[in-house]
């Protein structure tokens, strides 16, 4: 799912490819950090209303008898530098430049929201049209098939909307980049409604340009606006972005965590193993910000980490003091046959960053948020941002699963 506090920036420039050729090497996207939470909403507030959508398994066709969509402006973004030394994405041919926001948790590709689409010799527009809407945006246009460029990847006949209704991606933002399940497309086309639109990952791999129907993520945390401390690998995994070896699990069967990037997971605190939240089914999203638990899971961490009884007005996050922090233990998160250690540093918000936020320079803010339903939902976590600065992803479409691994970054000390 969208986030309006996860995104990635794309910029375009023409890469020609004659011949489909496999790339053994998959293909890097460099990726950098920004902040620009503006307005009175917090970033809880901000992403309330996706996380309420990602529940209902509701990224599908938007529902014209609905109200529109809040606007509201991205308070943390990922994107890749506009500076011709680094790999590039574009649309068309000759390719334009655009801003897209790359979601693991949605899957139809749209520009428009800001600069309009520019039609070149490669687009063809379709009879369909398309709508969604991600709780906190929304959109709807003409369904075309296009060239689409990452880096050194040029990928035919892509699949994209012209947004000509666009609400909710705040400035500088020219559309969405879907790389998540294929199926999250089915019902957003209309007159074929029980029609899907293949991923760039899909088209990629359909088309032999990649070896691997997967997309690697990797992260690092960082205490400054932007860094560039990211990179997106289009065809399988990085291996110098992760330590260890990669561990696969099959996306789950419960719903609609199943709709996602959706893993089962159980998490403990401390070396005395205290529960925080039982085997259960979430998601992994690129396009979340926090770490989201069920309340009764959120609960259970405040106490055992004595932090604050309420969220903080200005940040809407919990608070825990310096004395607390102090004796902070790590969360264990087991997925899989695999325990992944997510230390104290890694809980907290970057302290350089508070006034970001909207926060004070000396309060020590955690980085986990109430998931608003206790155990049970079908949705009990989000392992958003935070959690991926942390850990490297691999989400393989093509085999059903997601593989994780620790990086150089897992134990930092950052914050």
């Amino acid at each position: 799912m969208f986030s309006p506090v996860l995104l990635f920036s794309l910029c375009a420039i023409a890469v020609t490819v004659n011949a489909a050729v496999i790339r053994d090497s998959p293909i890097t996207l460099p990726v950098v950090k920004r902040l620009h939470l503006t307005g009175e909403s917090t970033i809880v507030d901000i992403e309330r209303n996706r996380l309420l959508a990602l529940r209902g398994g509701s990224l599908r066709r938007r529902d014209p008898g609905t109200a529109n969509a809040v606007a509201t402006n991205q308070a943390v973004s990922y994107v890749t530098t506009v500076s011709q030394r680094v790999s590039t994405v574009g649309i068309g041919s000759p390719p334009t430049d655009y801003t897209l926001i790359v979601d693991t948790g949605s899957s139809n590709t749209f520009v428009g929201a800001e600069k309009p689409y520019v039609l070149t010799s490669t687009s063809r527009k379709t009879e369909e049209t398309v709508s969604v809407s991600y709780g906190s945006g929304q959109f709807s246009g003409p369904q075309y098939f296009d060239t689409v460029t990452l880096g050194e990847l040029t990928i035919p006949q892509q699949g994209i909307a012209d947004a000509q209704l666009a609400q909710g991606f705040g400035p500088g933002i020219d559309g969405i980049l879907g790389i998540g399940p294929t199926d999250l497309t089915e019902g957003t086309l209309s007159p074929n409604a029980l029609g899907v639109i293949p991923t760039v990952t899909d088209n990629a791999y359909f088309e032999g340009l990649i070896s691997q129907d997967a997309v690697g993520v990797s992260f690092q945390p960082t205490t400054s606006e932007s860094d560039t401390n990211g990179e997106l690998t289009f065809g399988g995994a990085d291996s110098s972005k992760y330590t260890g070896e990669l561990s696969f699990v099959p996306i789950t069967t419960t719903y609609p965590s199943n709709q996602y990037v959706g893993i089962d997971q159980s998490i403990t605190y401390g070396s005395s193993g205290i529960s925080i939240l039982s085997p259960t089914s979430g998601i992994v999203d690129t396009g979340s910000t926090l770490l989201y638990l069920a309340t009764d899971a959120l609960e259970r961490y405040l106490d055992a980490v004595a932090g604050s009884d309420e969220v903080d007005p200005v940040t809407g996050l919990y608070t825990i003091s310096s004395e607390n922090f102090a004796n902070l233990e790590s969360l264990f998160f087991h997925i899989g046959d695999v325990t992944y250690e997510f230390t104290a540093n890694a809980q907290i918000w970057p302290r350089s960053l508070n006034s970001n936020i909207g926060g004070n320079a000396d309060t020590i803010y955690l980085v986990v948020a109430d998931n608003m339903e206790n155990t049970g939902s079908g949705l009990d976590f989000i392992n958003g941002l935070v959690w991926l600065e942390r850990f490297y992803l691999v989400y393989d479409s093509g085999d059903v699963q997601v593989g994780f691994a620790t990086t150089p970054y897992t134990n930092a000390t950052s914050n």
